[in-house]
């Protein structure tokens, strides 16, 4: 039997087995909130982990807000700082090729009456602190821009645009959802005000995700009823997730430099083998990149048809972001970049993980090469 390569790791990862160890106790926990002896284990497991948080990201405890995803962080930070303080002003900023978490918070934003501006990238990917700085008003009172982009990769330089926020008295959020395995992530140095995490990008458990709130900026919650999370996300929390956060949060710092070391070269083989065995394929590469996403198009294929008949071959990939994978429109990270529409649906996303070995690759590889040979013979072209 063909041995299966996993490599979608931008969409999510598995849980590891250490992380897994330690959620298995709290699975069966009570309510946190509760002030019986079951209560206050609970409770003190939940303190716990967001100490360790805290601590990770270089923040204070009360700045760390638990929540089920990091969609809804972004959606909270988004809705939540702008709602808040609609009475400075009604301008805000995102950037094209953010995450559909953002830019769907921003749609909402229009509809209650903001005026929402979405700037464009360079060819690479890029964002230009310039034309940022630009694009902000007197009235602006939100900037928000993604660390590092799940479908290229590109990262942004975010300690630069939150500077140019500050100096403008502009709220400035992040989506370090995809940067925060490779990426150092201390809010601090980075000067954002908020910031969004989700555990499963860094082989924590799916369902939990964190928002960091600077310390003395004000949030309307989303989610009202018991007050927890210092009052800003109502809901009984999930303990088992959230230790599961800490862990992953804190094996995947441990790990980090090595990590993107044996990852960049594992991703500039993957692209050097294919690049050789196929022609007509081009690599996005970005001026600065997380070490784990390739993009490869391919000229006059589908990509759908690619990423089809990979999984068939063993081997699995996306085309573009994965919550957006069933529909056959062209990404819209890419047609931001000013690809044509023939280059974005002739596109798959390749991610790497801590499991994917050198022979994997190469496997992973030939098995590409094949595929695009098969498919243009069979003429698998666009539609």
């Amino acid at each position: 039997m063909i041995e299966r390569i996993y490599l979608d790791h931008a969409a999510t990862t598995p849980v590891r087995d250490e992380v897994l160890a330690a959620m298995l106790p709290w699975f069966a926990s009570y309510n946190p909130s509760s002030l019986h002896a079951e209560g206050r284990r609970a409770r003190a497991a939940l303190d716990q982990a967001r100490d360790d948080v805290a601590a990770l990201l270089g923040a204070s405890r009360k700045e760390i807000i638990f929540c089920g995803s990091g969609s809804e962080a972004d959606n909270l930070a988004i809705l939540g700082v702008a709602r808040r303080h609609r009475d400075r002003g009604r301008h805000v900023v995102t950037v094209a090729t953010e995450h559909h978490a953002v830019l769907h918070a921003f749609d909402v934003l229009r509809d209650d009456g903001f005026d929402v501006s979405v700037l464009p990238v360079e060819s690479d990917g890029s964002v230009d602190p310039e034309r940022f700085s630009h694009a902000l008003r007197d009235e602006t009172i939100l900037a928000s821009v993604m660390m590092a982009n799940n479908e290229t990769g590109a990262i942004a330089p975010i300690s630069a645009l939150a500077t140019i926020a500050h100096e403008r008295r502009v709220a400035f959020h992040s989506d370090a959802v995809q940067a925060a395995a490779f990426e150092e992530i201390d809010v601090r140095k980075l000067g954002v005000d908020s910031l969004a995490l989700s555990a499963h990008k860094f082989y924590g458990p799916k369902g939990v995700g964190v928002l960091w709130v600077r310390s003395g900026l004000p949030i309307a919650p989303m989610v009202v009823g018991g007050g927890q999370e210092f009052g800003t996300r109502s809901g009984t929390e999930n303990v088992a997730g959230i230790v599961g956060f800490a862990a992953a949060l804190r094996l995947a710092v441990d790990e980090r430099a090595q990590a993107k070391r044996r990852l960049s070269e594992l991703r500039d083989l993957l692209e050097a083998e294919t690049l050789r065995g196929v022609s007509g394929v081009e690599a996005v590469v970005p001026p600065v990149r997380l070490p784990h996403i390739s993009n490869l198009a391919f000229s006059g294929l589908s990509g759908e048809a690619l990423a089809m008949r990979l999984d068939l071959d063993g081997v699995a990939v996306s085309t573009g972001s994965a919550c957006t994978s069933g529909a056959v429109e062209p990404s819209h990270v890419l047609s931001a970049m000013g690809f044509s529409r023939e280059r974005c649906l002739g596109s798959i996303r390749l991610s790497l993980g801590r499991t994917t070995s050198r022979e994997q690759i190469l496997q992973a590889s030939g098995r590409i090469v094949a595929a695009v040979g098969s498919l243009r013979a069979l003429g698998s072209t666009m539609a």
